[in-house]
């Protein structure tokens, strides 16, 4: 029974585990928990030279790290708070390699990086910061729809679609309405602009390049725009050594951020599951599917699997790609 309770402890909830085999949740808890540790014995954790921290909402934010040579999805914290991110980071087996962080502008993840590896390059995810651009604008659309009629609304149906477009990617009929709008409304066009050009900072071979465009680009924000885009411009005087340090080491997040589009399909996942139970399922069932030996139909009150079959694999590299986790939950295998 032990042997069956732990594999179902990654595929189901506890409640339904302790209906079918009639052991008392908490035993099935606990079963679980052991399991993981075995688990987390099993499966060697190496240490990146590029380390990427974000967050995913499970239920709530949650700390995700982020192997991003490899693109393999690390780990899940239960939390963003730096004391967690502090204790993870200095338990990592040779966590001196790890030359490179990549993250958003939290200020905890920053704090903790530098407690425990101050010599590391922390850089901000350029995605983050052009992100900012985007709200800019749409803060600018609103208030420039607030003022006009429902018949004037009308005339900017779509607005938003086509302003959060980039300029290369705008069809022949989104340029003749983009036109129109900024005809009619010439703020709403100086904000496209603006947002654009910002845009092309990013598109600078160096990091001198990038100060000098961005610090023309802030020049030309007329004074009646500059509250809109003053949240931007705060966070690039905050944060400006780890911003422009992508211009030194071109490193982003991208394939964690592709995880937050699945964010309804991991909340659901994790109806019925403790954190601990939904970390494990993500992490490591995956691995157990190309590690363990699945052609066996174990009955269901053996004590220990049929002979030959062997429990310890020896070390496997922990972790998942992140293609493949986003490919499992799309087909609903987790």
């Amino acid at each position: 029974m032990l042997y069956y309770v732990e594999k179902q402890s990654l595929k189901r909830t506890f409640v339904s585990i302790s209906e079918e085999v009639g052991l008392n949740e908490k035993t099935i808890r606990n079963i679980f928990r052991d399991y993981i540790n075995h688990l987390e014995e099993t499966f060697r954790f190496v240490t990146p030279n590029w380390l990427g921290i974000d967050e995913i909402h499970i239920i709530k934010p949650r700390c995700v790290l982020t192997n991003i040579e490899e693109r393999i999805l690390l780990d899940i914290l239960p939390n963003r708070n730096k004391e967690t991110v502090v204790g993870y980071l200095s338990q990592l087996p040779n966590k001196g390699r790890i030359q490179y962080f990549t993250m958003d502008m939290w200020k905890p993840y920053k704090d903790a990086v530098k407690a425990v590896l101050p010599k590391a390059t922390i850089i901000v995810d350029k995605f983050h910061v052009v992100c900012m651009a985007n709200q800019a604008l749409e803060t600018i659309r609103k208030q420039i729809r607030e003022d006009l009629s429902p018949t004037e609304r009308r005339g900017l149906m779509h607005d938003r679609f086509i302003l959060l477009k980039r300029h290369k990617e705008l069809t022949e009929m989104d340029k003749i309405t983009l036109d129109l709008w900024t005809k009619n409304h010439p703020t709403l066009g100086i904000a496209y602009n603006l947002k654009e050009s910002f845009f092309d900072i990013w598109d600078c071979d160096s990091r001198q390049k990038a100060f000098i465009k961005y610090n023309d680009w802030k020049a030309k924000i007329p004074k009646e725009l500059q509250s809109a885009f003053e949240p931007l411009i705060k966070a690039m005087m905050n944060w400006d050594e780890e911003i422009f340090a992508y211009f030194d080491h071109r490193i982003t997040n991208a394939y964690t951020e592709s995880l937050k589009s699945l964010i309804p399909v991991i909340n659901r996942l994790g109806r019925g599951y403790s954190f601990d139970a939904l970390r494990a399922k993500i992490l490591f069932q995956k691995r157990m599917d190309d590690y363990e030996l699945r052609d066996y139909n174990f009955p269901m009150f053996d004590i220990t699997p049929p002979v030959g079959v062997v429990r310890e694999r020896g070390e496997q590299l922990r972790g998942i790609y992140i293609s493949t986790l986003i490919e499992k939950l799309e087909k609903g295998e987790l």
